[in-house]
């Protein structure tokens, strides 16, 4: 696994009570797949607090991925709703989980949020 990798799961306990607020309850395996092998992230998401530890399930869902498309969306250079309807990664289970873990994600570089832009042109216009 990429140190990448470790240091975005390494990351999500202290960003979970502000990314996740009460969004999700349940746990999320990760498993990312390299070559013949496949490591497991098991993430336990509860209002207010998120554990992460290198394990397998029980989980309420299941994601696959590889880890190059793993190592894109820890950077923003791939989207995981995008990735699963491409069929490029599988999800299983319930689906508020990966919605609520994809907020961990970054946004694409470059991306702006469009209600900043439509301030930025109306105090231009007043």
């Amino acid at each position: 696994m990429t140190e990448a990798t470790e240091r975005f799961f390494e990351s999500l306990p202290a960003r979970g009570p502000e990314l996740l607020g009460g969004l999700a309850d349940g746990t999320l395996q990760i498993d990312l797949g390299i070559d013949n092998l496949t490591e497991h992230w098991l993430v336990r998401m509860r209002p207010g607090s998120v554990r992460v530890s290198r394990e397998r399930g029980p989980a309420d869902a299941i994601w696959y991925s590889s880890a190059a498309l793993f190592d894109r969306l820890i950077t923003g250079e791939a989207q995981g709703v995008a990735a699963v309807l491409r069929n490029e990664s599988t999800f299983s289970g319930n689906v508020v989980l990966f919605l609520a873990f994809r907020r961990f994600f970054p946004n694409p570089p470059g991306t702006r949020d469009p209600r900043d832009v439509a301030r930025k042109s109306a105090g231009r216009l007043g």
